[in-house]
Parts: C-alpha cells; sequence; structure tokens
C-alpha cells in the first residue's frame, strides 16, 4: 500500500513508519521540517494549513493517518492551549479537502484522536458506546476542559470533511508505551531509576495505556476492516491505577524504592519539566470494546507483559534485578 502520514516524525509516527516500511509499504511523511528518515521513507514538506505540492501524493494514496497536532507536553499556557487546538484542528481540516480534491481518494483515514475525550473518572470504565465524554466533570481543574474541547473538536472536522468515497475512523488512542528515547514511557522510566517511581497523589487515577506492537497491530486491522469507521479506542483491556503501574515498572526496572508525590510536588515537577499535572492527575478509564469485538487480540493485553518487554529491549534494566518467578501483573 500506499500510505502517507501527516505529522509523522514524533514518536507514534516512528512506530508506524518504522513497521509499515518494513514490511514494504510506500510511506510518505508530511512535516513542516523534511528531514532524513528511515531508508524507504519519503519525507515531504507541508504547512499543515494550506494545500500544497503535498497533496498530489493523497491523490493516490491508499490510506492517510494523520498524527499531526502540537505536543501534549508542555505547559497549559493561553498560548500553548490555541496552538495545540488550531494545529489538529487545522491540519484535520487540510487533510479533508485534500481527499476531497483527489480523483483517487483513499480508501481509508486514520485520524488520530485521544482518549482524553472521556471524562476523568475512578467509577467505570469508558468503552465507545457508554463512555462517558468529559467537558463538566464536577471537582478538576476549570482549564481540564480545554483538552476535551480539542479533542471534540478534532473528530468533529474529521467528520465534518466531504470525503464519500473515503472511509473515516477516529483513534481514540491511549498513552502508546515504547522504549524510543523521549516518548511517555522513557519518561517514566527515568523517574523511576531515579527513585521518583511512586504514587503521584495517592495513584487512584487511571493509566490506559498500548504497547506499540499492539498500536501498529490495531491500526492494520482498521485499515482491512471496511466495515469499521468512527471512533475507535486505541488502548490495552488492562488500565490500572498509576500506583500499580508504577509498581510494576519499578520491578521489572529493579528499582526497590519510588519515592511517592504529593499533588503539589506533582505540580513543581511538571513545571520544571515543562509540562502539566494534568497528564499525571486525570484518569483515564478507557477500554478497546469496538476492538475485541472485532477480533483483535492484543498480544500484550496486561501491563506486567507489556514493561517486561519494554524495559528488556530499553537495555535500562538495573544489572541487580531478579526477574519476577511468576509472569502474573501486581494488583
Amino acid at each position: 500500500m500506499k500510505i502517507v502520514i501527516p505529522g509523522g516524525t514524533g514518536q507514534v509516527g516512528g512506530i508506524l513508519r518504522r513497521a509499515w516500511s518494513a514490511h514494504g509499504h510506500d510511506v510518505v511523511v508530511l512535516s513542516r521540517h523534511p528531514g532524513r528518515l528511515e531508508p524507504g521513507v519519503r519525507h515531504l514538506a507541508w504547512d499543515g494549513r494550506t494545500i500544497g505540492p503535498w497533496a498530489a501524493e493523497i491523490d493516490d494514496a491508499d490510506v492517510v493517518v494523520n498524527l499531526a497536532g502540537r505536543t501534549v507536553s508542555c505547559r497549559y499556557t493561553d498560548a500553548n492551549l490555541k496552538q495545540m487546538m488550531d494545529s489538529r484542528v487545522e491540519s484535520t481540516r487540510v487533510v479533508g479537502e485534500a481527499i476531497s480534491r483527489a480523483s483517487r481518494p483513499p480508501q481509508t483515514w486514520l485520524q488520530m484522536s485521544t482518549a482524553t475525550i472521556y471524562a476523568h473518572r475512578f467509577d467505570g470504565p469508558n468503552d465507545e458506546a457508554t463512555g462517558i465524554i468529559g467537558g463538566d466533570e464536577p471537582g478538576v481543574p476549570d482549564y481540564w476542559e480545554f483538552s476535551t474541547r480539542i479533542a471534540k473538536r478534532w473528530e468533529a472536522g474529521q467528520a465534518a470533511a466531504r470525503t464519500p468515497a473515503t472511509r473515516k475512523v477516529a483513534l481514540r488512542s491511549a498513552m502508546v508505551m515504547s522504549p524510543d528515547r523521549g516518548g511517555v514511557f522513557d519518561v517514566l522510566l527515568t523517574m523511576t531509576r531515579l527513585g521518583l517511581g511512586g504514587p503521584v497523589a495517592g495513584g487512584r487515577q487511571f493509566v490506559s495505556w498500548i504497547h506499540e506492537t499492539d498500536f501498529v497491530r490495531a491500526c492494520d486491522l482498521l485499515i482491512a476492516r471496511d466495515d469499521l469507521s468512527g471512533p475507535v479506542n486505541l488502548a490495552a483491556p488492562g488500565p490500572l491505577p498509576q500506583r500499580d503501574l508504577m509498581r510494576t515498572l519499578r520491578r521489572e526496572a529493579g528499582v526497590p524504592v519510588g519515592l511517592a508525590a504529593t499533588r503539589w510536588m506533582a505540580e513543581i515537577g511538571a513545571w520544571a519539566m515543562r509540562s502539566d499535572t494534568e497528564l499525571l492527575l486525570k484518569s483515564r478509564r478507557v477500554t478497546p470494546k469496538r476492538l475485541t469485538e472485532a477480533g483483535f487480540e492484543f498480544e500484550h493485553a496486561e501491563w506486567g507483559s507489556a514493561v517486561r518487554d519494554l524495559v528488556a529491549r530499553s537495555g535500562r534494566r538495573n544489572r541487580w534485578h531478579r526477574p519476577a518467578a511468576s509472569t502474573t501483573m501486581e494488583g
């Protein structure tokens, strides 16, 4: 296949383009600053707002996977929030415009979204059918609503695009875990090795995640299955409280101690890392109902299996680590 990936230079884009180019697909990445990528991957310029020469690549593509958008790993200032919104909405609009103009439009458009669209909650999981969309939860910071609003407008932009010949899927993705430097797992592992891998603000908040291998396989299924459209949760079926997630990571990394952090300590840490505490404190309990109903079988359904693989591949396990006798994840 020919696959075009707008915004494909980040961690998730790297996971997809490496996997797909290795399988012999023609992969084209669009970004604002094109440079050298993996062998077999072409890298072209676009501005994420206007039609340009890049649109010719979409005209004969089989699949478009739009990942474009400013990173959420930043301080949630007014300026950054506006950039997060505009970069997602504008890139989605212009991708839809390019598809609508194509003489041979792609069969499938996978549009990145986020599991953050769901409400902050502890009482039950969010699937596509019964999940509660966030935005007005009591007792959470007011500015958290903006993240949910971004997600809603992101998906609305794809839904509004006039692309009758192209099937559209919104990827409500949880955190994609890979050993890539700078990715979310790399940050968690670094914190753990520094002794900071304990519960944050009590650690009750649920963390949803998906292993990189399952993320690629889920995208492959969504490309192959022409009966699937609309929002799909890309998350492992085993979300777990943050305290349990970090306990298992400490065990597999061979780090015996993880200091707990209060909410105000998390605020200081997020400020120092130029990030925001919503990424740590929002409870994201998301389950993949549509994927499992479609027959998808996860290679890493449980965090214990995933983290064991990721730590081993990172090469950053402490040398005195002793593997656990059981493969069962800690409760």
